[in-house]
């Protein structure tokens, strides 16, 4: 899976996909290159009402095996690592403009599902490292569809386009595949290189 993604739009209009939303991310600037480990907003629940925050996290969950990587994607919501993060109180919606597909020519922002814990450990490099704890996140994955499945064979995000997946991906009761687990988006378009 590709581990870059980028978010062209401010906070508005991803505040404008949520009815209730509460912004702990300052001024957010255009990011047309997140990376793992770096920080990029994430929506989820709210611990005081019944609205949603967006807040930063760093790109990547502790791995399976101590030692490894963090892990960007999530393949296998079967496997026992994952379990305890499948509760609602885990789940959140990454935004995003383009992966390797984008939902049209003019990269409109979408959200696609994932799960985000506390990380207790050091990010960053050997070489500098910073200090815990971390908010960290990773995407669930699915089948890809027929648009990314050329490009990109074994996976693709789970993506949602309507802030109506919020309730399907994020507020249901925990199921092992989760209702935001699906082969979207449907009319998705490989990104072509910007020229001029």
């Amino acid at each position: 899976m590709c581990n870059r993604y980028s978010i062209t739009t401010n906070q508005a209009p991803i505040a404008a996909l949520f009815r209730r939303l509460n912004r702990y991310v300052g001024n957010l600037e255009s990011m047309p290159g997140v990376f793992p480990d770096f920080p990029a907003p994430v929506i989820r629940n709210a611990e005081s009402d019944d609205a949603q925050e967006m807040v930063l996290m760093r790109w990547g969950l502790p791995p399976p095996r101590t030692g490894g990587p963090p892990v960007t994607n999530i393949r296998n919501t079967s496997s026992p690592h994952w379990r305890g993060w499948l509760a609602p109180q885990n789940r959140g919606l990454f935004p995003a403009n383009v992966v390797w597909f984008a939902l049209d020519d003019s990269r409109p922002l979408f959200t696609w599902a994932g799960i985000w814990t506390t990380f207790n450990g050091d990010c960053g490099t050997k070489s500098k490292p910073i200090p815990r704890p971390h908010l960290v996140y990773g995407f669930l994955t699915t089948a890809p569809n027929a648009v990314v499945a050329p490009i990109h064979p074994k996976a693709m995000p789970a993506a949602e386009n309507a802030a109506d997946s919020y309730a399907r991906s994020v507020k249901k009761a925990a199921e092992p595949s989760l209702a935001g687990k699906r082969e979207k988006p449907i009319n998705a378009k490989p990104v072509k290189k910007k020229t001029g």
